[in-house]
């Protein structure tokens, strides 16, 4: 073997030093690097190691109570025990114990524990089911059941060993004090927890008034001032370890009440319109209706008190009707089929100001400001026959009653069909002949616009229908909408499902359902065919002819309350605009409906009520409806107030809305007997009052300081 030369020795050295070196710059980097870390921005470091084990719990605000124009609490809160469910702990049990865990659990709550196990789920994650997941902070303690009796959260709380994860605290939920038994569901809504879109929304617009575990307001007013209800919820910071466990506190920051709704509801008179209107119902579907010889079905009915001057709403009722706790409690899916269930009467449905239907004879005074604005006038008199004869057709006075030539003061008076008939015939004969013609003039129609009708009130409780004026235009809408429908029933063999009338109609339309005939003129008149309306618009057109032409929009929300008891805002009555009638037009219809109460179709249900005193106007209507039995209507007011009642199904105006609405009036203004007795009307001082009621520091509300007191 030879030996080593120094050439390679050489080299041997070389790769040595070069290997030491590397090994030294790499320990000098690492050295440095440490150095960087734990000096230079060690406390940078530490700060956000220290972040990530510390956490948001979000601590629910108090929302905002809802009050009357007296301060009646109308909703509050209540506190309830929640069982809620550490999600996270649970999480980490074998799935053995989980399961023996919350079949225990199921077992105290009366739940199925597949029940429980779905509310744990993280929405957004799989295995998440829309309305059961959890929506809320992963390291929040999930809600899986409220309204716990006091010996259930009891044992929970007194046995920890048994229901480790499962804490039962008190959490407060919407309640319903029910002032002078009143219910109010329609007009106060419900609340529903945040959507996983909202949320998203509420993010991306900054809002830091809600969360995840979050309820909203959904409808009435709970709904239109959610902002201001909903408060500013809390947050206590807690340390977790590195597996999710809390192992401390760190902080909290206070959740902020929501303010308090004043409204203009007067929860008396509120009592007062709810039991009427369902006292009548129940009358009428009692009485035979002399037409079909059933008793009335009475299915649906509303009733609104407005005051005439500024448009607030002071009472507004809608039957059928729910409880509005049953959303408090957490709704099921079988109290949430009945609420939109046609069989039980679609009872979510506020007929108020969502229900839509023909107007029948309290359409006449609008269209008596029409005529008086268009070529006719008061000292006009019109043939009162029995009937009117539209080509083929003769339409029929109500019981084909006669009266010969009467005034409008007197057609509105006795609620002449005929002598409207002629008016509209006589409009449509002048400027609409020509039945294509969607740009014909109609003043009639002209007039029921300029009322409002055929559009929302813009009242403050989201959900109001626009009704519909059926004129040219909504027909040759209505017609390409429907033709293709229509005509494939026309175009085939009539089946024994098809009715004679359906298959003759189905023909009509598919050739000339476009066209307006002197028949929808001569409907439209009277308020029959196919225009409909929220008993809400016609409150507020009737409130128009008294208070001057003004058309509010209607107004529940009166202020805004802070915590501590100062105003926030003012909710001013606003004004959409106004009808634009001469005042003698106004004056005219006026005194004639003062005579309907006095003489006409409304004055067998006025024997002795003092009406030189509470001088109420009034109209009445019966609306036929095809296939249907009629809709009763009564529309009054006097210089203060509005009230319409309208029960579906129920039979003529007088006869079953009648009395209920003398009923009103009475309490209205303190009628007793044949007398107006101080002190005993509904409303203290008759009069709404102008002020706010009076919040102490103390939590306490006090009726508002009348100006006599």
């Amino acid at each position: 073997m030879p030996a080593p030369t120094s050439s390679s020795s050489h080299r041997s050295r070389l790769r040595l030093i070069v290997i030491q070196a590397l090994a030294f710059s790499l320990l000098a980097t690492l050295a440095g690097r440490l150095y960087y870390l734990q000096v230079v921005t060690g406390e940078d470091y530490q700060g956000k190691a220290a972040s990530q084990s510390v956490r948001d719990v979000v601590v629910q605000p108090e929302r905002g109570l809802i009050v009357d124009a007296e301060g009646r609490p109308l909703v509050t809160n209540r506190l309830t025990w929640v069982a809620s469910v550490d999600r996270t702990l649970v999480g980490r049990m074998e799935p053995r114990v989980r399961r023996a865990l919350l079949k225990r659990v199921g077992r105290v709550l009366d739940l199925e524990p597949r029940q429980i196990s779905r509310k744990l789920v993280l929405c957004g994650t799989d295995g998440a089911r829309e309305g059961t997941c959890w929506n809320g902070s992963p390291y929040q303690p999930v809600p899986v059941a409220q309204d716990l009796d006091d010996a259930v959260a009891l044992r929970i709380n007194e046995q920890p060993e048994d229901f480790p994860g499962v804490v039962v605290v008190q959490q407060s939920v919407r309640d319903y004090p029910r002032p002078f038994g009143i219910n109010a569901a329609h007009l106060l809504g419900y609340l529903s927890p945040i959507t996983k879109e909202e949320l998203e929304s509420a993010e991306q617009g900054e809002d830091t008034s809600v969360n995840g575990a979050s309820v909203v307001g959904r409808a009435g007013v709970e709904k239109e001032y959610d902002a201001w209800l909903r408060g500013q919820p809390g947050y206590q910071r807690v340390k977790v370890n590195a597996n999710g466990e809390v192992i401390g506190d760190d902080g909290e920051v206070q959740a902020q009440p929501g303010d308090t709704l004043v409204t203009s509801i007067d929860a008396k008179v509120q009592g007062v319109v709810e039991r009427q209107l369902h006292e009548m119902m129940m009358i009428a579907r009692s009485t035979v209706d002399t037409v079909t010889g059933r008793p009335y079905v009475a299915d649906s009915g509303a009733a609104v008190v407005m005051e005439a001057d500024t448009g607030r709403i002071i009472a507004m009722a809608s039957q059928p009707t729910y409880d509005p706790e049953v959303w408090a409690d957490g709704i099921t899916q079988k109290q949430l089929k009945r609420l939109y269930s046609e069989a039980a009467g679609t009872p979510l449905l506020g007929r108020a100001m969502q229900g839509q239907f023909a107007p029948g004879s309290t359409w006449k005074p609008f269209m008596t400001a029409g005529a008086l604005t268009h070529g006719y006038s008061p000292d006009t008199r019109l043939d009162c026959s029995s009937g009117f004869q539209v080509g083929g057709r003769v339409f029929k006075n109500y019981e084909s009653g006669a009266y010969g030539s009467i005034s409008f003061a007197d057609a509105l008076k006795v609620s002449c069909n005929t002598f409207f008939y002629r008016i509209g015939f006589d409009y449509w004969a002048r400027f609409g002949s020509d039945v294509a013609d969607v740009d014909a003039r109609d003043p009639l129609v002209e007039e029921a616009k300029n009322f409002g009708f055929g559009s929302p009130t813009g009242i403050d409780i989201p959900g109001e229908a626009s009704g519909r004026i059926a004129d040219r235009r909504w027909k040759r809408a209505y017609y390409k909408s429907m033709k293709d429908y229509y005509c494939g029933i026309s175009e085939k063999p009539q089946d024994a499902k098809t009715s004679d009338f359906v298959y003759k109609f189905a023909y009509e339309f598919c050739v000339e359902g476009y066209a307006y005939r002197a028949g929808d003129a001569v409907n439209f008149a009277i308020g029959q065919g196919d225009t409909i309306v929220t008993p809400l618009q016609l409150a507020r057109a009737y409130a128009a002819i008294v208070n001057g032409g003004d058309l509010w929009e209607p107004r529940v929300g009166k202020a805004i309350v802070s915590p501590d008891g100062e105003t926030v805002r003012e909710i001013k009555p606003s004004k959409a605009g106004n009808v634009d009638l001469p005042a003698s037009v106004l004056t005219y219809i006026d005194e004639a409906l003062k005579n309907v109460s006095r003489e006409g179709t409304m004055a067998w249900r006025f024997p002795g009520f003092p009406l030189d005193e509470v001088q109420v106007r009034s109209k009445t209507g019966s609306a036929e409806v095809y296939g249907k039995q009629s809709t009763s209507w009564v529309a009054s007011y006097t210089e203060d107030y509005v009230v319409v009642m309208m029960i579906s199904q129920g039979g003529t105006g007088s006869g079953t809305s009648g009395p209920g609405i003398r009923k009103i009036w009475e309490a209205l203004y303190g009628v007793v007997g044949e007398e107006v007795v101080p002190g005993k009307a509904a409303i203290d001082g008759t009069l709404p009052p102008e002020r706010l009621p009076v919040f102490g520091r103390d939590g306490s509300i006090l009726p508002p300081v009348r100006e006599e007191d």
